[in-house]
């Protein structure tokens, strides 16, 4: 079966307005940064995007809120986005921010298809208004709901064209999950291979995850914080 289509555009193409849209990475590590350039292209609104983060002005998931084009936000760290915040203070965004482990869990468990799981992150917060608790042993738990998306965008460092996925180091944090978890999945990549090409016992996400694949160009790989020491 081959899952390649030429570019991001003709990837993205049928994502309506109104979607729920998984895109991976961390930070600014292993964004699909062409995916998002084609969704600002497409024009399409009323998103809700699902991310480890919000992206920063004028890149990754930075484009798509200029734009106004992203209704919700569902993240765990939004901390470098002048814009969202903005948009958030302003009431022109809806955030819903949830615990980083939380939202990988509730990402993990769509992927496998479990409903729902017990954690203690954020039992007597905010974040446990209207939920259901439950006590094991000594201590106090939330009932969580799995995260499912209409569509799971991500970005991979290899790729065949059944739809084999390999990750670098942290790229993979987020991505191998929201590629389970994604009724379509859409994985661009930077190395397109050859069936055969990829030492099965490296393959992170199988290809039975994946609908489209294609190899994307001119990737930035902006570090989102630049620390030297002198």
């Amino acid at each position: 079966m081959n899952k390649i289509v030429a570019n991001a555009d003709e990837a993205i193409a049928d994502i309506p307005n109104g979607a729920t849209l998984m895109l991976g990475g961390f930070g600014l590590c292993g964004i699909p940064e062409n995916c998002i350039a084609a969704l600002v292209r497409k024009g399409v609104s009323n998103l809700t995007c699902i991310s480890n983060n919000a992206g920063v002005d004028d890149f990754g998931l930075g484009l798509l809120l200029k734009t106004r084009q992203i209704k919700k936000m569902m993240s765990s760290y939004v901390g470098e986005n002048a814009e969202f915040e903005r948009q958030l203070l302003s009431g022109e965004l809806e955030v819903d921010l949830i615990p980083q482990g939380t939202l990988a869990t509730r990402i993990a468990m769509a992927g496998m298809g479990i409903p729902a799981f017990f954690t203690p992150a954020g039992f007597g917060t905010e974040i446990a208004e209207g939920k259901e608790t439950r006590r094991f042993g000594e201590k106090d738990y939330l009932m969580e709901l799995a995260l499912p998306a209409d569509f799971a965008i991500v970005k991979a460092w290899k790729g065949d064209r059944m739809g084999n996925l390999v990750f670098r180091k942290t790229t993979r944090n987020f991505s191998s999950s929201m590629a389970r978890a994604g009724n379509v999945t859409i994985a661009e990549v930077e190395e397109l291979v050859e069936p055969g090409q990829l030492d099965p016992d490296e393959v992170h996400v199988p290809g039975i995850y994946v609908h489209r694949i294609f190899q994307g160009h001119d990737y930035e790989k902006r570090i989102e914080r630049k620390t030297v020491k002198i």
